[in-house]
């Protein structure tokens, strides 16, 4: 349910308009969307929602064959090797995808910037600073409407149990394969793509899967993922260089605030080649909007 929209002005109302018809309406209206967020148009969208279907909008990586495979960069540190390893094993039993790890390179240059790399999912964990989001997934669309690279990072500037790692890991992979939360209100689903620190919400579950095979149910008429597990030179240097920050946000840190829920928000910026970068952050516990707590 949609709670405010902050804006009087006229211009400014339209374009939460737009945005608005992005975010519910999906892929299919994104096009229509670009250049209203492309003007730099501020608004903001506060929501809080709960569905059986859960996946993002629509939001998939474009292919041409009913299964895939999904180049996936490790770019994580040993401590979170374990966490990388079982999500991406969990992931891969979807019947629609396989998750073909591939490893990157793991300095903290590389894990800082976690520069993306068309194609491919980058997982990366770095002390990003106390900066509210302990998770943060991104996908590009392309200009039309797939998601053609992403990116899922993990902030070590807060503490994790062992339990929360697994299950953030999870839920940043999620994200960029299309899938939204089952739920916003922090009650255990049995599955990572909920809020609940529960020791059942640590793996996909039946939902998930199921889910997938909705999302990626039909065939495109081109491929925007790529299945190989070698990384050339310039994807090699691309993976060890401060370059990509301000690209992958389109020039503005994370773009415009466009969702708003008790323990994650939404931002929409545009990539400057027609299409957009959409970021999810998972809120730290001391950065969640407890206005939103659900009675």
């Amino acid at each position: 349910m949609v709670q405010s929209v902050r804006s009087g002005h006229p211009v400014r109302r339209a374009a939460a308009i737009v945005c608005l018809s992005l975010f519910f309406g999906g892929v299919d209206r994104m096009r229509r969307s670009l250049l209203a967020v492309a003007l730099g148009l501020g608004f903001s969208m506060f929501a809080s929602t709960a569905s059986a279907s859960h996946d993002w909008n629509n939001y998939h990586w474009a292919r041409t064959t009913s299964s895939f495979n999904l180049a996936t960069v490790d770019s994580v540190t040993a401590t979170w090797q374990p966490m990388f390893n079982t999500s991406v094993s969990q992931w891969s039993s979807s019947a629609k995808l396989n998750l073909v790890a591939s490893q990157g390179t793991e300095t903290a240059s590389a894990r800082s910037s976690c520069t993306p790399i068309a194609g491919k999912l980058r997982v990366c964990n770095y002390t990003y600073g106390q900066n509210g989001w302990s998770g943060l997934a991104s996908i590009n669309l392309d200009s039309r409407g797939h998601i053609s690279q992403g990116t899922a990072k993990m902030n070590d500037s807060y503490s994790f149990t062992s339990n929360a790692r697994y299950h953030v890991m999870c839920q940043e992979i999620g994200h960029v394969l299309g899938l939204d939360h089952t739920s916003t209100n922090g009650t255990s689903q049995n599955t990572c793509m909920d809020y609940s620190q529960s020791a059942s919400s640590i793996a996909p579950n039946s939902h998930d899967y199921a889910q997938l095979t909705s999302l990626y149910g039909h065939l495109d008429t081109y491929s925007s993922a790529s299945s190989s597990m070698a990384l050339s030179a310039q994807e090699i240097a691309m993976t060890d260089g401060p370059m990509g920050r301000l690209e992958m946000v389109g020039g503005v840190p994370l773009g415009h605030l466009v969702k708003r829920e008790r323990f994650a928000e939404t931002y929409v910026a545009p990539d400057g080649k027609g299409g957009l970068w959409i970021h999810h952050i998972t809120l730290a516990p001391e950065a969640e909007n407890l206005d939103l707590i659900e009675e």
